[in-house]
C-alpha cells in the first residue's frame, strides 16, 4: 500500500466544522444516530485505507449535493477545498450533472452502478468506504432490532441486497488496490445475505 499519506489537519478541521454545521440537524435511517457521526467515520475509514486529505475531506460531505443541490453549495466546496474535493462529492452522489432527478431509489442506484466504471480512483475509494460503513450500520442495526429495521427503509431487503452485491462486483472490478477493503465489503455482504433470509 505504501507509506501513510501526511494528513493536511489545518484544512481537514475546517472540512469538518462545515459538515458539522450543514448536517447537525439530520439524521439516519434505521437507529437513530446524527448524520455527521456517520460522515466523521466514513471520513476516518478512509485515512485508515491510506486515504490523502482530499478523499478524507471528500468523505465529510461525499452525499451534500442529494440534500442540497444549490450551486452556491458547489461553490463555496469549490473555494474553501478545492476542484479535487468537489469532483469526488459530484461522482460519489447520485446527482447527475448537479441537477437533482426524480428517481426512485432502484432508478437512481442502478444509475450509480451503470457509472462506476467512469469515476475515479478517489472516487471509488470514498465510495468504498461509504458504502461499507452503511452495510456494517445496516448488520448492526438488524442485531439491535431485528427484521423491524426493514421497515424503515423506502425498498426492500432483496432489493438492498441486490445493491451491495453489485456495489462488490463493481469494486473488485474497476477498483485498484485496496484488496483488504474489498475483501471485508464481500464478507459484509455475505452476512447481510444470511440476515435477510432470517
Amino acid at each position: 500500500m505504501g507509506l501513510k499519506k501526511e494528513l493536511d489537519v489545518i484544512k481537514y478541521k475546517k472540512a469538518i466544522d462545515f459538515s458539522y454545521n450543514f448536517y447537525q440537524s439530520k439524521y439516519r435511517k434505521g437507529v437513530k444516530i446524527p448524520y455527521f457521526t456517520y460522515l466523521s467515520s466514513v471520513s476516518s475509514l478512509i485515512i485508515e485505507n491510506n486515504g490523502n486529505t482530499d478523499e478524507a475531506i471528500a468523505g465529510l460531505f461525499h452525499d451534500l449535493l442529494e440534500f442540497d443541490t444549490n450551486k452556491k453549495t458547489t461553490n463555496l466546496i469549490k473555494n474553501r477545498f478545492g476542484i479535487k474535493v468537489l469532483n469526488i462529492v459530484k461522482q460519489c452522489s447520485n446527482v447527475v450533472n448537479s441537477k437533482k432527478e426524480n428517481l426512485d431509489w432502484i432508478s437512481s442506484k442502478k444509475k450509480f452502478l451503470e457509472t462506476m466504471n467512469k469515476k475515479s480512483q478517489s472516487s471509488l475509494l470514498v465510495s468504498i468506504c461509504d458504502k461499507s460503513h452503511s452495510l456494517n450500520c445496516v448488520i448492526n442495526d438488524f442485531n439491535k432490532i431485528g427484521k423491524k429495521l426493514w421497515k424503515n427503509f423506502d425498498h426492500s431487503k432483496d432489493h438492498k441486497l441486490w445493491y451491495y452485491k453489485n456495489l462488490c462486483k463493481n469494486f473488485k472490478k474497476y477498483l485498484k488496490n485496496h484488496k483488504n477493503m474489498k475483501d471485508k465489503f464481500q464478507r459484509s455482504v455475505n452476512e447481510l445475505e444470511y440476515l435477510t433470509k432470517k
